[in-house]
């Protein structure tokens, strides 16, 4: 990892006992002695009996691969701390991860490495852990220290914003955000951030709230340029596919609404045809939303396009096999198609259903006497022949 990813201040996460950063962490004194195992019967201290069976066997190893990772220009027993302390902030354990990022951050001070770049990942992710433990002043601190390293980059920026947003330095954390945009517009975090300060700031300092900012630092265009130039890493693509994914969802949903609600609109202004053309594009976005159909094939009925309305409740009935409005629909299809044996079925299944439906005795008896006649039409014509 080359840096340990934030979350806002506040989150969760123990935290641990320290005194300056890059300081050892202090046993506590008292309590509970070690345990030393069993006195066997000669009085010297024995091992503790281990359990007998199938499970007393050694346990798996655990893999510490990860520690051997190249990490920059730093020398390996430094880049161990690091890519240890990456291991434990991903585990939430971020009063020992600032522990080993600290021991990195000494360990480049007394073997003389001159990094900045490594040193500003060590001091914002320091940083990271600082802000998990609700430390925001060392945060802001350890953020100063990377930047003065590696001016305009990104991690140490929004992590220093943060802190600041924290402790209600609004205007200083209004130009930290602002900075961060300069360099990638694609921050949506930090947009937000912005539009919700910027509401604190009018509400606190009126209209004149800019004049009282400090000073917003004009980011080089070669920063800029090189941010954009720079290898986007697996994990951030990813998570930039997924925010796409979820705007692509947000949008398609938004839409969807749109249309449904026109055609709903369209039906009751008794402009079918519209209707049908505003349900079959929300059919392009949810092709399995059951009631789009039976909406649509109303407009059929209406229409008196009986084939698609019987089509659409045949649809609608493959996604919820008990819709007794798809029934009832289809009933009304089956009967305009003069089919009336299927009508009297489809619609005896709706009362089988609901005997309530009303609508459906009537049709019921409507049909069932188009159906007699129909057969008594078919027999006279049969007697003629």
């Amino acid at each position: 990892m080359g840096n340990a990813q934030e979350k806002p201040p506040g989150g969760g996460g123990s935290r641990s006992e320290h005194t300056t950063p890059g300081s050892s962490r202090r046993s506590r004194g008292g309590g509970r002695p070690p345990d030393k195992g069993p006195v066997v019967a000669n009085g010297t201290q024995g091992e503790k009996s281990r359990p007998r069976g199938r499970d007393s066997g050694p346990s798996p190893a655990v893999d510490t691969s990860y520690l051997d990772a190249p990490a920059g220009a730093l020398p390996p027993h430094l880049a161990r701390l690091k890519n240890e302390g990456n291991h434990l902030f991903k585990c939430g354990q971020f009063g020992d991860a600032l522990q080993k990022y600290s021991q990195a951050i000494d360990g480049c001070a007394d073997t003389g490495v001159d990094s900045p770049e490594d040193l500003c990942i060590l001091f914002s992710n320091r940083a990271a852990c600082h802000l998990k433990d609700g430390n925001s002043t060392d945060c802001i601190q350890d953020c100063d220290r990377a930047l003065e390293l590696q001016p305009y980059s990104l991690k140490p920026l929004l992590r220093r914003a943060l802190a600041y947003e924290s402790l209600e330095r609004y205007r200083k954390a209004y130009v930290d955000y602002k900075t961060v945009l300069q360099i990638d517009t694609g921050i949506q975090a930090a947009h937000d951030s912005v539009h919700r300060i910027t509401k604190l700031l009018i509400e606190h300092d009126g209209p004149e709230w800019r004049e009282k900012l400090p000073e917003i630092p004009l980011v080089p265009l070669s920063v800029q340029q090189q941010h954009r130039d720079k290898p986007i890493s697996a994990e951030v693509s990813q998570a930039r596919a997924a925010r796409a994914a979820q705007e692509e969802a947000r949008r398609k949903e938004s839409r969807f609404a749109a249309l449904k609600q026109q055609g709903n609109e369209l039906v009751k202004s008794a402009r079918f045809q519209e209707a049908t053309e505003k349900y079959s594009e929300c059919l392009s976005i949810k092709p399995e939303e059951c009631s789009l159909y039976t909406n649509r094939a109303i407009c059929f009925l209406k229409l008196n396009n009986y084939e698609e309305a019987k089509q659409d409740c045949d649809s609608a009935l493959r996604l919820e096999p008990t819709n007794k409005k798809a029934f009832y629909r289809r009933a009304l299809a089956h009967k305009g198609l003069q089919d009336y044996l299927l009508a009297s079925s489809d619609l005896q299944e709706v009362l089988l259903l609901d005997p309530n439906v009303h609508e459906a005795e009537q049709e019921l008896e409507l049909v069932t006497g188009l159906l007699r006649q129909s057969l008594m039409d078919s027999t006279v014509h049969t007697q003629r022949i």
